[in-house]
């Protein structure tokens, strides 16, 4: 009993030990909650109010181009569209869900459209929303220990069968369709949906029952419209769609620069060249959320304005009457001798101000003889004017000539005697047919070679003696090209277009060849280069950049007028060539005479303008592989006809070239001649019609305080 006693007595002391335990443990609580709150209550209720701001940069239309005369080339057109703007964290089964209701009131295509939009990963990641559970089941922890988020998704998606996704009925790919315009849209950043073949009834629809589609919104967007349909566009360019989006070799080049990844920019011409002028000025908007991702507060940072316009050098008239010359004469080329001109299949031309390097026309046109039914018979390759290099022949006989008189080693007006040169360990060398007695002038006129080669043997620093071996002293070669880059051929033009090609420059060859470049017969250039040339000749020695933008102008809200000036493109020389003016002079009259004295290269087709032309013909050989039925290759001659040119020939404002390759050997063409007659006339022609009617192009419609603002600028 007294054993009991004792262990009793035990009982408050263990209990009061317990109690004050509690109490110790309960006091320190109390302590920390009271720290917290005196020393870090407030970052405790700044945390709870959290905000985060977020800046949205929205697009606006791109900027307009018109041609020299203020005509519309490049427009925008308005368009219904609906858009997507998603808030922060939203889940694949909310977009699901809004897919599901949108579908109800759009259609993202029929049938066959449909079978293109989505694709087999689009049916897998429906499928896996939809038996998320039972997918995840097909992988085990193993499989995924190594992976990342992405390879384990992949990997589940590969687990998905062929029969199941076989299993999702058709009529489910139009809500697919949708989901995967909702997938692409960045947090609050608005995505275009669907802004193409919207009926009245599809965006009435959407817009009735906005307060049921979250973050839907209706509104206007834009596609690029062109007035004169294919004309110039080879030049244009043209641009990504939204779902290209920004190209993804410059993906960081562009989001530094606040793009969006679905935004649409210039991927070739003019479009991609002024790409930062024509993109405009994003409206910039700034977005609150608090903690939840609910949006607190939206504040208009900088409001948009859609890009500023490009006035082109084009004549767009002018453009369109030398697609068709060129059109028209090379069908009619090909009709006249089909068998000997089956390797003809381009004509090219371009039409400059020799004095500004305003390119006013450029054409390409090819000869489509492997079309399919509905396809044209001649279509638009005007990009060769840049891009294909050709022989010129005699038309670069203009710069041996002042290189010659230049050097020395010919004189203003010594006369050669041109017949066949013999010179050993190369072929004969002669001109069409032996002339006679020819001088610098009647040299271009008459369009000899064998002046040109004996010039070329001089530079070298020998002497032409029959049957003998040409030996040339070091450095020849490079002073040819020395020479000829001067012109501007063999290197870029600078023209204001991505990919210009800066012709086909050989290695050095032996003295018989290095002649050969005298007369157009081993190097090759472009169009725009030969252009470039002659119209280095016509201004006098000055090599200008041809440019097909003449101004930027800020937009304008009045769809009759432009805006005002920003920028004037001014004339930029290149160079000036190494040659007196007395031998320029020379070879501008030898220019006039090949077109305007009797037995000039062209007098036969110029004799009755009154535009008063210079300027030089061009026949180079130029030899096609042709494969035979055996497979054997056998080796065609063709010949290159070329021209280049200006006028009027005292007073120059329109400079020329023309190439028409590979046209039938023997067949006595002259596309080249009737070609450049046409573009011509239409020049002309067209000037009297405006001159008559007081139309001036947009520089003479300058008021005065646009002038003052061009002045300032240079590029």
């Amino acid at each position: 009993m007294g054993k009991n006693k004792k262990k009793k007595s035990h009982l408050p002391l263990r209990m009061n030990i317990l109690f004050f335990v509690i109490f110790l443990l309960f006091a320190s609580l109390i302590l920390q909650l009271g720290v917290v709150q005196i020393l870090y209550g407030e970052d405790a209720q700044e945390e709870i109010n959290r905000t985060e701001n977020t800046t949205i940069h929205t697009p606006v239309p791109r900027g307009k181009m018109f041609d020299r005369y203020g005509r519309v080339i490049v427009d925008n057109e308005p368009l219904y569209s609906i858009t997507y703007t998603p808030p922060k964290g939203v889940q694949p089964m909310d977009r699901l869900a809004l897919a599901e209701d949108l579908a109800e009131f759009i259609s993202m295509g029929d049938e066959e459209e449909l079978k293109k939009i989505v694709r087999e990963r689009d049916l897998k990641e429906y499928f896996y929303l939809l038996n998320e559970e039972e997918v995840r089941e097909r992988v085990s922890q193993e499989e995924t220990e190594d992976l990342s988020g992405g390879e384990e998704y992949q990997l589940m998606l590969d687990r998905i069968t062929e029969e199941e996704i076989d299993s999702i009925p058709f009529e489910k790919y139009q809500l697919i369709a949708i989901k995967k315009e909702l997938d692409q849209a960045s947090a609050l950043a608005p995505h275009i949906i669907k802004n193409e073949d919207i009926t009245i009834e599809e965006y009435a629809s959407v817009a009735e029952h906005l307060n049921q589609l979250p973050g839907i919104n209706v509104t206007s967007d834009w596609n690029r419209k062109y007035p004169y349909e294919g004309t110039f566009r080879n030049y244009i360019g043209s641009i990504t769609n939204a779902e290209q989006g920004i190209p993804r070799a410059n993906q960081d080049y562009y989001l530094s620069l606040d793009y969006s990844r679905n935004d649409r920019v210039g991927k070739s011409g003019l479009e991609e060249k002024y790409e930062s002028i024509l993109r405009g000025s994003k409206e910039k908007i700034r977005y609150e959320t608090d903690k939840r991702n609910n949006i607190v507060n939206t504040e208009v940072v900088r409001e948009g304005s859609r890009g500023d316009d490009l006035v082109l050098s084009i004549d767009i008239e002018l453009q369109q009457q030398v697609d068709e010359i060129v059109k028209k004469r090379l069908k009619e080329e090909i009709a006249r001798q089909p068998y000997k001109n089956r390797f003809l299949e381009d004509a090219m031309v371009v039409m400059m101000d020799p004095n500004t390097g305003e390119v006013l026309a450029v054409s390409g046109m090819y000869y489509n003889r492997d079309r399919e039914s509905g396809e044209p018979e001649v279509v638009d390759h005007s990009y060769k004017a840049i891009q294909a290099q050709h022989l010129p022949g005699s038309t670069v006989k203009g710069a041996t000539v002042l290189m010659a008189l230049q050097e020395g080693v010919m004189k203003p007006g010594e006369t050669i005697y041109d017949r066949t040169l013999r010179i050993k360990g190369t072929k004969d060398k002669s001109s069409y047919r032996n002339l006679g007695p020819v001088s610098d002038v009647t040299a271009l006129q008459k369009s000899s070679n064998v002046y040109m080669f004996l010039a070329g043997i001089r530079i070298g620093g020998d002497t032409y003696i029959p049957n003998e071996p040409l030996g040339f002293k070091s450095g020849t070669y490079e002073k040819f090209l020395y020479y000829f880059n001067q012109f501007g051929l063999g290197v870029s033009t600078g023209i204001d277009m991505p990919s210009e090609a800066v012709g086909v420059v050989g290695q050095n060859p032996g003295p018989g060849t290095q002649i050969d470049l005298l007369i157009g017969q081993y190097n090759s250039y472009t169009t725009m280069q030969l252009a470039q040339y002659v119209s280095t000749i016509a201004n006098d020695g000055y090599r200008v950049r041809p440019h097909l933008v003449k101004e930027i102008r800020e937009p304008s809200n009045d769809t009759e007028q432009l805006g005002p000036v920003r920028e004037n493109i001014n004339t930029t020389v290149l160079n000036r060539i190494e040659m007196d003016q007395e031998y320029i002079d020379r070879v501008k009259l030898g220019f006039q005479y090949v077109f305007q004295k009797q037995g000039g290269t062209a007098y036969g087709s110029y004799n009755d303008v009154d535009y008063s032309p210079a300027g030089k013909t061009g026949t180079a050989e130029n030899i096609v592989v042709e494969e035979g039925i055996n497979g054997e290759k056998e080796l065609i001659d063709t010949e290159n006809l070329t021209m280049v040119g200006y006028a009027p020939h005292d007073n120059p404002e329109v400079a020329f070239s023309v190439v028409v390759p590979n046209v039938g050997k023997g067949v006595s063409s002259s596309i080249n001649k009737d070609i450049t007659k046409d573009i011509l006339d239409a020049y002309f022609e067209l000037k009297k019609e405006r001159s008559e009617k007081g139309i001036e192009d947009v520089n003479e419609n300058l008021n005065e305080e646009e002038a003052e603002v061009s002045d300032n600028y240079e590029e």
